[in-house]
């Protein structure tokens, strides 16, 4: 039996089901924005969680994170799913895991699921109608908090994502559908696919 016969499907479906004022400072959102709007690409580690219904899920993932393109996300952590790949490429999303290869059909600019958290963040960045920004420390790194509006017909989708104020990486993120916190990302790594000093204004 191979191995991929082993890994539980229940946990891929998680992976891939639906989870269900302002301040100014030294650099406001609209700069610290500019790099993500601007870049070809990105790459990054977290450790995405999932709470819903009094239930949690976590995972330590990988993202090659295309905007014009392939997007990439693969599992690091915990073993029983590791090396399971997710794979986008504009709205058609497949999975992959050794010789499996599992088409998961087509995803609107809606769905969120664990799988889909780090580039629907990139994309919030980019895209999103700015509700708030708001300096804030977080695990006592200065951060600025930035909070944008992706809502759509499904519900009010508003994603939090707090940028270092050295560098303007991200350092932790939340999406909120209808008031209720379904993921959050602690990173553990970035980089854009340029350099993140030429990429990042200056204070």
């Amino acid at each position: 039996m191979r191995r991929w016969m082993c890994v539980p499907m229940m946990t891929l479906c998680l992976l891939l089901a639906g989870c269900g004022g302002t301040s100014g400072g030294e650099r406001d959102a609209a700069q610290m924005r500019v790099p993500y709007r601007d870049m070809t690409g990105c790459t990054m580690e977290a450790v995405v969680s999932c709470t819903q219904d009094g239930q949690a899920w976590e995972a330590t993932l990988r993202c090659d994170h295309a905007v014009e393109g392939k997007t990439t996300i693969e599992v690091l952590a915990p073993e029983t799913i590791q090396g399971v790949r997710a794979v986008l490429d504009g709205q058609t999303l497949r999975l992959e895991y050794e010789d499996l290869c599992l088409d998961a059909g087509t995803l609107s600019e809606e769905d969120i699921s664990p799988m889909t958290c780090l580039p629907r963040l990139m994309s919030a960045l980019r895209d999103g109608w700015l509700l708030e920004q708001n300096e804030e420390e977080w695990d006592g790194v200065s951060c600025l908090r930035i909070t944008t509006d992706q809502s759509g017909t499904s519900g009010k989708i508003l994603s939090t994502i707090w940028l270092r104020k050295d560098d303007g990486t991200p350092l932790r993120g939340e999406i909120a559908v209808d008031g209720e916190i379904i993921l959050t990302a602690a990173f553990t790594d970035f980089s854009f696919y340029d350099t993140i000093t030429e990429q990042v204004p200056a204070a």
